[in-house]
């Protein structure tokens, strides 16, 4: 019987494996030890019994995606997250996790990784409850060894990184070579992504969406860093068929597991074209700041666009204000739509807006003026009389479209 006083994890241990192994000796179950991102580090290896989810770390070499997220829905990972104490797991048959108890491995207010076993032929008791706590408190030397050189490691990523963002890096030869030296295997074809987000991102934030990253399953994230308020990723676009619809569903689902799991909302997203010569990624870059430019200025009409190709007339607007503005070109029908409503305290203006906005759909421009369709029927009859607007005519409705946007783009 465990009096409290002995400590069978007090070994001056040469590698996790060995940790692992005796855990499993002292525990009599399986082992595994994961880092904070649910990567496998070691696994007991003498004892063969064990669940699917076991299984399928050990060959993945880090947790399934699917355990991941159902750990999350259950609550075990946001307790774990919050407990030194150890953790107990009843069996969830849908992703083929038996019973089992976890334990995480802390530096002062920080999580460095998790202790799981399996309680495969024995429940484990309260005896064996301090012992797992033991095993966490000599795993974590081991753990903060691990994370000094991942954060060497990262250093050399982050600077390599911006070198690309900023243009400092260009010839293709050496881009490649700093690939292959930092161990990154470079995709033949890619895409920039950037994430924006409403403030300034906090170091805890910064975890959170590290951990998001780095347990992702659904695309491969070359390299990322944070610059303020926005988290940029490189992500390879190799072997991913329909891609933007691949990196559309990425960017929603990243935005809802920050939602849901760590209650940040008002993240806009955008992604690049795809590349396939990494001297562009500076192009890239611009191309993503060109298009959060411009959905930052027209939010509501731009909410589902995260690409530059989708963005329509809105690419070619810095064209267009140029040249209204060498014309020094004024709208007839806006100005005297604008004169309207200042003399009589109408909204001639931001009805035509939104009636173009909603491709003349007079039910839904109604609806999002919140009138009658009769009240906007006999607003659009005004807007055609005193601003001589023709509404069968395309190109005038093209044309008025345009510049109430760029009205808008300037602030006016």
């Amino acid at each position: 019987m465990y009096n409290g006083l002995y400590d069978p994890f007090k070994i001056d241990f040469d590698s996790l494996d060995e940790l692992a192994d005796r855990i499993s000796q002292v525990l009599e179950c399986p082992v595994t030890i994961e880092d904070s991102n649910h990567r496998l580090l070691a696994y007991s290896t003498h004892d063969e019994r064990t669940d699917p989810a076991r299984i399928a770390t050990i060959i993945g070499r880090r947790v399934p995606e699917k355990v991941i997220n159902q750990l999350w829905k259950e609550g075990t990972i946001p307790a774990l997250l919050s407990t030194k104490d150890p953790i107990r797991v009843n069996n969830m048959n849908e992703i083929g996790l038996g019973h089992r108890v976890a334990i995480s491995i802390w530096k002062q207010e920080e999580v460095l990784g998790f202790i799981w076993a399996l309680e495969i032929n024995k429940t484990l008791t309260e005896e064996d409850y301090l012992l797992l706590k033991k095993a966490a408190d000599s795993a974590k030397n081991k753990l903060l060894q691990l994370q000094t050189r991942k954060n060497k490691k990262e250093e050399r990523f982050q600077e390599f990184f911006w070198k690309l963002l900023t243009g400092h890096l260009h010839n293709r030869e050496e881009i490649i070579k700093h690939f292959h030296s930092l161990q990154i295997p470079a995709a033949s074809s890619y895409s920039l992504l950037v994430f924006q987000f409403q403030q300034n991102l906090t170091s805890k934030e910064e975890q959170n969406i590290s951990y998001l990253l780095k347990t992702n399953q659904r695309l491969k994230i070359l390299l990322h860093t944070i610059d303020c308020n926005q988290l940029i990723l490189l992500v390879s676009a190799d072997n991913i068929q329909n891609t933007f619809d691949e990196l559309t569903k990425f960017v929603d689902l990243f935005i809802y597991k920050m939602n849901i799991r760590y209650g940040v909302t008002k993240i806009t997203p955008v992604f690049s074209r795809i590349y396939h010569d990494y001297s562009n990624i500076t192009k890239a870059y611009n191309e993503t700041l060109e298009v959060l430019s411009i959905k930052n200025q027209f939010p509501d009409e731009t909410k589902n666009i995260y690409t530059y190709q989708k963005l329509g007339i809105y690419q070619f607007f810095h064209v267009l204000l140029q040249k209204r503005k060498n014309d020094s070109y004024e709208s007839y029908t806006l100005k005297m739509l604008g004169e309207y409503d200042e003399k009589h305290n109408s909204n001639l203006l931001e009805t035509l807006d939104v009636f173009l906005t909603k491709d003349t759909n007079i039910n839904d421009a109604a609806k999002e003026l919140n009138v009658h369709a009769n009240t906007l029927n006999y607003r659009l009859k005004r807007i055609a009389e005193i601003g001589d607007v023709d509404f069968k005519d395309p190109n005038q409705k093209m044309t008025l479209y345009i510049d109430l946007k760029l009205q808008k783009y300037q602030g006016i």
